[in-house]
């Protein structure tokens, strides 16, 4: 695909960038890594001019003082999207947005999708969604010359075949490709994309400022935990792995409380779709302890990645299932399992040496887990010693990779001068 048109602008005007992405929403991973994106712009290129087109619009303008549109046209109506009418919104907006993100994107000198995992289906994704938007985003920058980046993206294997075309041809789209971690690149690459000029650097929630660090009680557990249904592969029997995961996460906190220690109950959205769990394993608990000072498992209310690292920075270790949550459990060098539903949890704990601290949700067994936990706490000093060498030498390649990205997405072309030979004027006059 070629571009149309070419950008023209004074060599001294202030790069329009815009974000892109499922932001706002409610997911505290997605909005670190656009916070960690927009930290790095109002640092190295304090005078970009910054929007954005997400999923949250509102939030992300009143949070961060942007301006932002919705990714989906229909979003700005009330109906309900099961109703006749509300379907036929959805219908008539898939049209109506292929002009909207296009119209977005030729205003921009830059796009950056910052972060999350993009390029990967493991948890439950329908193709007309976020899929179809991405590919219209960089659909539109290829054709209007607009520069895309995709950085620092998660990928993996995606089994569903609308799905993963419009994956794929959106990351191809692109100008600009880095990854999270060797998985992600490897998972493209055997996706059919060329990824020998994509680089991988540490996930952008690494480049937030972190407090300064604390041992923590060791005798409080903070346990994140998720509605988790499956992945996209696993809707048939979505109920019977929900329920099969609350047990687990209720008998897990009785063994907890039985041997007197404290938990601290995290989700890993704000939009209210964990808080069902929460639920769930405090009305287990009031019923097997109902003498039980309510104080020992208590609920965290949380609303984005600094009020996660406030919750985790005085406890012990820390046992979770969200991805970030486990990634700001690192990030504070806090002994950690992680309760894993994708390849990205793996790649994860091994890169921070914690290897030996992981658990599939898909094969849970709370014995092991229980086993796992207390092996934990008498490797901990161990643990924290690796994280902390870890950590430092993530920051120092996050630098790198902003600095590529500046170099690929702002760095201008230098003038060419043209010298004619006075002889071939002679002759052209």
């Amino acid at each position: 695909m070629r571009a149309i048109t070419s950008k023209s602008k004074r060599a001294d005007a202030p790069p329009r960038v815009g974000l892109f992405g499922k932001l706002g929403a409610g997911n505290i991973g997605n909005d670190a890594s656009m916070e960690s994106v927009l930290n790095y712009l109002r640092t190295s290129h304090p005078d970009a001019i910054v929007d954005a087109m997400c999923t949250g619009p509102a939030e992300v303008s009143s949070r961060y003082g942007i301006d932002a549109i919705p990714v989906f046209w229909h979003h700005k109506f009330e109906e309900p999207t099961s109703s006749v009418y509300g379907i036929a919104l959805k219908v008539l907006g898939k049209g109506i947005d292929v002009f909207r993100t296009a119209s977005w994107a030729r205003r921009h000198d830059a796009v950056i999708i910052p972060g999350a995992g993009v390029l990967e289906a493991s948890l439950p994704l329908l193709p007309r969604g976020f899929p179809y938007s991405m590919f219209l985003v960089c659909a539109s920058g290829k054709l209007f010359g607009t520069k895309v980046a995709l950085v620092n993206v998660g990928a993996g294997a995606v089994k569903q075949r609308t799905t993963r075309w419009l994956f794929n041809s959106a990351a191809r789209l692109a100008y600009f490709r880095s990854y999270r971690d060797p998985g992600a690149r490897e998972a493209m690459r055997k996706r059919g994309l060329d990824v020998s000029k994509d680089h991988v650097y540490p996930d952008l929630a690494f480049a937030l400022p972190a407090p300064p660090y604390e041992a923590g009680d060791p005798q409080t557990v903070c346990l994140g935990v998720m509605a988790y249904y499956g992945t996209n592969d696993d809707r048939q029997h979505a109920d019977e792995i929900y329920a099969t995961y609350v047990a687990g996460m209720k008998r897990f906190v009785r063994w907890l409380v039985d041997d007197g220690r404290r938990v601290r109950l995290l989700v890993g959205d704000t939009n209210g779709s964990d808080d069902g769990v929460v639920q769930e394993i405090l009305a287990d608990m009031a019923a097997y302890r109902p003498d039980l000072d309510p104080s020992t498992v208590m609920p965290e209310k949380v609303a984005s990645f600094a009020d996660v690292m406030e919750v985790m920075q005085p406890v012990g270790s820390v046992v979770a299932i969200r991805y970030h949550n486990i990634l700001c459990a690192v990030r504070l060098c806090k002994p950690t399992i992680s309760i894993g539903y994708s390849p990205k949890h793996d790649v994860l704990m091994t890169d921070m040496g914690l290897d030996d601290f992981r658990e599939a949700v898909s094969s849970l067994d709370v014995d092991e887990l229980i086993q796992r936990f207390i092996e934990l706490e008498t490797r901990s000093a161990d643990l924290r010693q690796k994280m902390m060498a870890r950590n430092a030498t993530k920051g120092e390649q996050l630098e790198e990779g902003f600095a590529e990205l500046s170099a690929a997405l702002f760095l201008r072309p230098k003038k060419t001068v043209v010298v004619l030979d006075e002889a071939l004027v002679g002759t052209a006059g």
